[in-house]
């Protein structure tokens, strides 16, 4: 001792004789993170000296405190090599920290695992059954792939082992060979086959693990399971017709855990299979009747037993039976049992419909439940229920719980009745009455898509356009605010007003009331001026505004100065439209009736585009579509309808004053281009447009007030395609 050093004595009467308990206790006493780690950070220095000066005697008390800092989360990489030191000790004491820090410590991706296969190896082998069950046990849980290939014979000896410890442990740890190398899938079979005839429940429940992992992966090992399914059938029967037995009671069930494995292997077995399926249906029966649910270890049983029953090739009535077990699962006040039911109920709903619509009362119950996850579950469950036959019984349920659901789960709620009715409808009716409802309780939360699909239906109805615009404007007398049903009412209105007015196409049944033409500008008038609504419905209602003044001529002086209060809007959108729609109405009177007349039926898939342009949807208008050689002036009826037509479009959106009529042009293509800032001279700026302008390139917009007041060349473009559009289909 005289040899050694004070501050190396120092170090070792720290690190020895401050135990483990000692070490916890400092570090939990400490206020602050940083208090923490600095009495760590301390330790781990201490730890450091005295790995390096090896000490023995307190080497397991030193890894011990290794691994508690670890689960801390600090790093203690410097002490890996203190492990496999212990793990080759002579006494149990040793082996057992060491191994513990080999699978707290380590993982399989550490090549330092290499040098601790020669331990393994003997200590499996070792008299000792708790080394061995050490070795195991580390085995099972660390092992690489070569590992598993060195060791995987000697485990297979150890299955065979008299001591049911050994069995238990060496069971368990070919589960893990199993899965790092499945090519020793084979050599596994026979010995796990044997496991099924063991008296200890311990060893039973680690061979059925080792069985249902070589069914899974292996057909060749599922096929010759197949032919031990009266064995399994047999320890099942066993356990439930079994009495009292202390050892493995659990809450009046006898061993519930080893019930659990033997249906889920019964699952594997049955799965695919006719022939194993009637075997074990009687006592599928036989559990699902006997077993008491009442208590945690029924519930768990019982669920098992219904996921087997719809997995296998089961009898009608036994799927019935399984589904009336979920049934009374929801029943109970416990959130967990009633979301494992829903969700058992989703899974299987597709199989036995029939059965699942029993409970359909419950399961709308679960809808209106305080636990957020109850409720979407019960939602997926209603949504996959729904049929032709209860669509308006379970349509109105869920309408009248969004009255009162929470604002986070009305979205979902809104998505999935709109989805049902827009799937199952009876008639076009109910689905104009439910979509409009629906918009009245949630139009916020009504989707974009959703609408767009309605106004495409509406356009193709011709005989409820007048009902629906009515509809549409006695609900909106009790407007909140709601985006989506203010979108649908302007563009109803501004298609269909003059059938709001009229009472055209009246059904049986309606209430009558009398509506002017004033009374439907106002309701564009109240969405345009409502400080709720987005740009986006702006730009319905100015739209509207112009298909009104077309079908209303006694507001038109009202619409015009609807209009003229956006042209100073510092929306650029809003704006353009003010202007543009404006310059329509007061100079050419004589084609806007052509150029706003009613849509023509959309197409579900390719007239969105086209709906979204007329009903004022804020898209970027330099994607619509070129025209068509159908809109050339050589397709209509002579060159001079041609020309005729072609000076009174270009001058529709001139912002001259009244006083100063534009001029006639040249031709189509002069006009445009004098329209549009470019240069006839210029050549560069000019291509070959197909079928009717020769415009690539244009004009530079060098200031803000050109900008406002530029011709639009897109909505020219619109008009054109439009307009010639309804002359092709008039001939």
């Amino acid at each position: 001792m005289l040899s050694v050093s004070f501050f190396e004595l120092k170090i070792w009467v720290h690190v020895c004789f401050i135990s483990f308990r000692d070490m916890i206790r400092l570090i939990r006493a400490c206020k602050t993170a940083a208090e923490e780690r600095a009495v760590i950070a301390k330790e781990c220095a201490l730890l450091r000296d005295a790995f390096k000066e090896d000490h023995q005697d307190y080497r397991h008390r030193n890894v011990a405190k290794l691994m508690f800092i670890h689960m801390l989360g600090f790093p203690t990489h410097f002490g890996q090599m203190e492990c496999i030191k212990l793990i080759a000790a002579v006494s149990y004491p040793e082996k057992r920290i060491g191994y513990l820090g080999l699978m707290l410590l380590l993982d399989e991706r550490q090549e330092v695992l290499l040098l601790v296969t020669n331990s393994l190896k003997n200590d499996i082998n070792n008299s000792n059954q708790f080394i061995t069950g050490l070795a195991l046990c580390a085995l099972g849980n660390i092992c690489t792939a070569e590992m598993a290939r060195d060791l995987a014979s000697d485990v297979e000896h150890l299955l065979q082992s008299n001591n049911a410890y050994i069995r238990k442990k060496a069971a368990l740890c070919a589960v893990r060979i199993v899965r790092k190398v499945p090519d020793l899938i084979e050599s596994f079979i026979d010995p796990a086959i044997r496991l099924l005839g063991d008296k200890h429940h311990g060893v039973l429940i680690s061979g059925v693990k080792l069985c249902i992992e070589l069914c899974q992966a292996s057909d060749v090992a599922l096929e010759q399971f197949r032919k031990q399914v009266s064995t399994v059938v047999r320890l099942l029967r066993n356990l439930v017709i079994s009495g009292y037995a202390p050892e493995y009671d659990v809450n009046g069930i006898s061993d519930p855990f080893l019930q659990i494995e033997l249906l889920k292997l019964l699952r594997y077995i049955g799965k695919g299979d006719a022939d194993s399926s009637d075997v074990m249906s009687d006592i599928l029966a036989q559990v699902a009747t006997n077993t008491e649910g009442n208590k945690n270890a029924g519930h768990a049983i019982l669920y098992e037993c219904v996921q087997t029953i719809m997995a296998i090739e089961a009898i009608g009535g036994l799927r019935v039976l399984a589904i009336n077990i979920l049934g009374r699962f929801l029943a109970f006040p416990d959130n967990n049992i009633r979301y494992v039911a829903l969700n058992t109920l989703v899974k299987v709903v597709s199989i036995d419909t029939q059965a699942v619509q029993r409970h359909r009362a419950t399961i709308v119950e679960c809808v209106k439940d305080s636990d957020i996850s109850i409720r979407r579950r019960a939602l997926d469950l209603v949504y996959n229920l729904v049929n032709e036959n209860n669509v308006k019984v379970l349509t109105k349920e869920l309408v009248e719980y969004l009255k009162v659901s929470d604002p986070e789960f009305k979205l979902d709620l809104t998505a999935k009745i709109a989805a049902l009715v827009q799937k199952f409808s009876p008639s076009q009716r109910w689905y104009f009455d439910q979509m409009i409802l629906l918009m009245v309780q949630a139009g916020q939360f009504v989707a974009e898509g959703v609408t767009r699909f309605l106004v495409i239906v509406i356009s193709n109805a011709s005989e409820l356009q007048g009902y629906v615009v009515r509809t549409l404007y006695r609900s909106f007398q009790d407007w909140r605010g709601q985006e989506s049903l203010a979108q649908v009412t302007v563009w109803c209105i501004g298609e269909y007003g003059e059938l709001l007015v009229n009472h055209s196409n009246e059904l049986q049944g309606e209430d009558p009331q009398t509506i002017t033409e004033s009374d439907a500008v106002d309701v564009v008038e109240t969405i345009l001026k409502d400080v709720r609504v987005t740009p986006i419905t702006q730009a319905f209602a100015l739209t509207a505004l112009l298909k009104l003044s077309s079908r209303f001529p006694q507001c038109t002086e009202r619409i015009k100065a609807l209009l003229s209060g956006y042209k100073r809007s510092h929306i650029l959108e809003l704006q353009q439209r003010s202007n543009e729609f404006e310059s329509i109405i007061t100079r050419h009177s004589s084609i806007s009736a052509s150029l706003l007349e009613r849509m023509p039926p959309l197409d579900v898939d390719g007239s969105s585009s086209a709906m979204e342009a007329d009903a004022g949807v804020y898209t970027n208008r330099t994607n619509l579509q070129q025209p068509s050689e159908a809109l050339s002036p050589k397709n209509m009826n002579s060159s001079a309808q041609a020309e005729e037509f072609t000076v009174n479009l270009l001058d529709v959106l001139s912002f001259q004053p009244i006083g100063n009529p534009l001029s006639p042009p040249v031709s189509a293509g002069d006009a445009l281009l004098n329209l549009l800032g470019s240069s006839l001279t210029s050549p560069s700026n000019v291509t070959m447009f197909p079928g009717f302008l020769h415009l690539t390139k244009p004009p530079m917009i060098k200031t803000w007030a050109t900008l406002q007041c530029q011709f639009n060349q897109n909505l020219l473009v619109y008009f054109l395609q439009l307009w010639h559009c309804k002359q092709m289909a008039s001939r």
